[in-house]
């Protein structure tokens, strides 16, 4: 999941260089935590959310197979 969204945000952003994403792993979710560069923070927050909306879909759709929820946090 962590290189998954690493992908998608590094596409999006103008400073690939500043994504940082971790994974932290609880009993039953697996918390993704996703950082960029404060000004390319609205290209991956989107307008009126979308594209962390969008985000979170595919992250979700990619984890249905385990019986873990998925978290993911844009900061």
């Amino acid at each position: 999941m962590k290189d998954l969204v690493e992908i998608i945000a590094k596409s999006l952003v103008d400073n690939p260089d500043k994504v940082v994403v971790t994974e932290t792993t609880d009993e039953n979710a697996i918390n993704i935590e996703l950082t960029v560069a404060p000004e390319d923070m609205g290209k991956v927050i989107g307008k009126g959310g979308r594209i962390a909306k969008s985000i979170r879909t595919v992250v979700k759709a990619a984890a249905s197979k385990g019986d873990k929820k998925v978290i993911v946090d844009i900061r």
